[in-house]
């Protein structure tokens, strides 16, 4: 196989690597018993090089530097090619591949080629349009987490955030968890906050929502519980693209300032605490001007979206319905989120099912409900009905003689007044 062609990049033919003088100074400083070493000290170059223009004789002077080398028009178009197809993106394997092909090329050689082409790539992938979204048309919502001090401990919190597309108002829920149901019930929290929802609902890839995702025809499917809950809400969901964060950027903003605006390092004293913190902090951000519309939240949500969003509906169904198996623990209590629920000792080490609903919690065995509970949010709580450990203790008795019972002395023909007597004898 004949090897590619290589063009020559515009050089000299002949580059003097080192000036004249040097190179007579070198030679001069041997001929009168000077080492390598200590000619090179002595005129500030490399010990190696005064070697080689020593061996070079008379024509050591001029050095011919070896023509540049690069890939030839077809061949560059060979490589672009290959980078943003087999190649994916990575230049080591265009050499491979340009190097299987039978050109003789270094992997730099490449790197230059393709240098151009990656800036686009990854300009295409960082760049993004921004669009102004029209009132009522779209809602974006996603997680964030933090870890929060709350009552002395530290507490991996999940924030739900909800923005407005068009008004950029915010609604901000706190969780224990990531769940289905606690997306749910934070959408229904925002929903209600904004007195109506929009047409379309942007969510995240989450593992919760999104069952599997056909990137080339671009399709996503739903789980089937949160597509009943948008059609209960009057919603159309819709997916980014994986690693397309900036689709949803409003919202991605929205959790930057909820980590370092809302929270940042401050500490709360219960989890109730935190949740009337956000509820205050949501309230004042959506009168403050916004950065990018440069208007009021609140005065742009009343003014355009308010008129526009779709009513709420009448009797939605529950947005929390969480059922769950759990080991009833030695302590008979039941974990739920860091949350304890007790139920009675009598079914410790037995599978009981656990139902989680907006405000309670109900625990069956089998069909029976053995035990309800206000739900709690407090992280690390305990929840206790005294009546399921009632029987666990067992009561510490004292002992009362009966009054009528008499001396044990008594048997031995003695009294306690007998010996009273004699005692009072020997004193006196």
């Amino acid at each position: 196989m004949d090897k590619p062609e290589y063009s020559s990049a515009p050089s000299s033919e002949e580059v003097q690597m080192v000036e004249t003088e040097i190179v007579r100074a070198i030679r001069d400083l041997h001929a009168v018993g000077w080492g390598t070493k200590r000619i090179s000290q002595e005129l500030g170059i490399a010990r190696n090089t005064v070697k080689r223009y020593l061996r070079g004789g008379p024509e050591a002077e001029k050095q011919e530097r070896p023509k540049a080398r690069r890939l030839d028009k077809e061949a560059r178009k060979l490589a672009a090619e290959l980078y943003v197809g087999q190649a994916d993106g990575n230049a080591s394997v265009v050499l491979d591949m340009l190097q299987a092909r039978g050109y003789e090329v270094s992997l730099r050689t490449v790197q230059r080629v393709v240098e151009a082409r990656r800036h686009e790539l990854i300009a295409q992938h960082v760049a993004t349009v921004r669009y102004e979204t029209a009132p009522g048309a779209q809602m974006q919502v996603d997680f964030g987490q933090r870890f929060v001090r709350i009552a002395g401990q530290m507490v991996r919190v999940y924030f739900l955030v909800v923005v407005l597309g068009h008004s950029r108002r915010i609604s901000v829920r706190a969780f224990l968890s990531e769940r289905q149901d606690d997306w749910r019930e934070g959408l229904v929290a925002a929903f209600r906050r904004f007195g109506g929802v929009t047409r379309v609902l942007l969510v995240d890839n989450a593992r919760a929502l999104v069952l599997d995702r056909d990137n080339e025809a671009n399709t996503v499917r739903f789980h089937p519980a949160f597509l009943q809950f948008c059609q209960d809400w009057g919603l159309t969901p819709k997916a980014c693209r994986p690693y397309r964060a900036r689709t949803k950027g409003k919202v991605e903003s929205g959790i930057k300032y909820v980590k370092h605006n809302a929270i940042a390092r401050r500490e709360f004293a219960s989890f109730a605490d935190l949740e009337a913190h956000l509820a205050q902090w949501q309230d004042r951000v959506d009168q403050r001007i916004h950065g990018t519309t440069h208007e009021v939240p609140m005065a742009r949500f009343l003014r355009d979206e308010q008129p526009v969003l779709r009513p709420l509906p009448r009797n939605p169904l529950p947005a929390r319905q969480q059922r769950v198996i759990r080991i009833v623990a030695h302590d008979a209590f039941v974990n739920m989120a860091t949350i304890r629920y007790s139920v009675p000792y009598q079914l410790v080490r037995d599978r009981v099912e656990v139902l989680v609903s907006d405000d309670e919690v109900r625990i069956f065995h089998g069909t029976e409900e053995v035990a309800r509970h206000r739900r709690s949010f407090e992280p690390f709580g305990t929840v206790l009905d005294p009546e399921h450990h009632a029987g666990l203790w067992r009561p510490s008795w004292e002992y009362e003689a009966p009054a009528n019972m008499p001396s044990p002395l008594v048997a031995l023909g003695r009294s306690l007044n007998d010996y009273a007597a004699v005692i009072a004898e020997v004193a006196g």
